[in-house]
């Protein structure tokens, strides 16, 4: 129940946070900017790898929980678990901004800004250039050490900056699907729920092909046998 508490924490903060600093900056006619928006998903990913790394691995994201498992570095027994955390957080942080600014009418949802389809390019490679980082700085499947919070809150930062405007650089599904239910616009969430997991699973045989061969297949995480 820590590790489930520690995922809806950290999940909900990091929704509250990401897509708040969307909505505030709406609000406030521009004042937190782009870059502004880009930083803090960044930051508060960064965070609550630092204050939940060591309980739960600060997942944070159904596309990483997945791509552990397959991976073999995490539990399946404990993946319905992690995914309803995310999902359960993700809501709340959504239905709060929901009470907080009636009037915003998308509560930071994802959507493309060409097509669909270049959209879903971007999310999946996007999600793959994560994940890769993920596996590359995590022990196991638990993100934690001094330079895990910093690389992985990096990418996302960097990721945020220059694909945000084109696809909203979402990369977690959870992060798509609470905004887009709570506001109801569910026009193009597909795309938001199937590229960043297919994005994390590509990047299992990715880590697999450019590091030793325990990086995945469960030698080098005793809890997911």
């Amino acid at each position: 129940m820590k590790k489930l508490l520690a995922e809806f924490l950290g999940t909900f903060t990091l929704v509250f946070a990401g897509t708040g600093a969307i909505v505030i900056n709406a609000a406030s006619h521009g004042a937190i900017g782009h870059a502004g928006i880009a930083l803090t998903f960044g930051l508060v990913v960064l965070a609550m790898i630092y204050t939940y790394g060591d309980v739960s691995g600060a997942h944070l994201n159904p596309a990483v929980t997945l791509a552990f498992a397959v991976a073999r570095r995490f539990a399946w027994r404990e993946v319905p678990g992690y995914l309803a955390a995310q999902i359960s957080g993700a809501l709340g942080a959504s239905l709060l901004l929901r009470a907080l600014y009636p009037q915003d009418a998308t509560l930071g949802a994802t959507l493309p800004a060409g097509s669909e389809m270049q959209s879903f390019v971007l999310e999946l490679v996007l999600t793959a250039m994560l994940m890769l980082t993920i596996l590359s700085v995590s022990t196991g499947a638990k993100e934690k050490g001094i330079t895990a919070g910093i690389a992985i809150g990096g990418v996302i930062a960097l990721e945020a900056m220059f694909a945000g405007p084109a696809c909203g650089a979402s990369m977690n599904p959870a992060r798509s699907l609470a905004p887009a239910l709570v506001s109801g616009h569910l026009e193009h969430l597909w795309l938001y729920l199937a590229a960043p997991v297919l994005g994390a699973l590509l990047a299992v045989p990715l880590c697999m092909g450019v590091r030793d061969s325990g990086c995945c297949g469960g030698r080098c995480a005793p809890d997911a046998k």
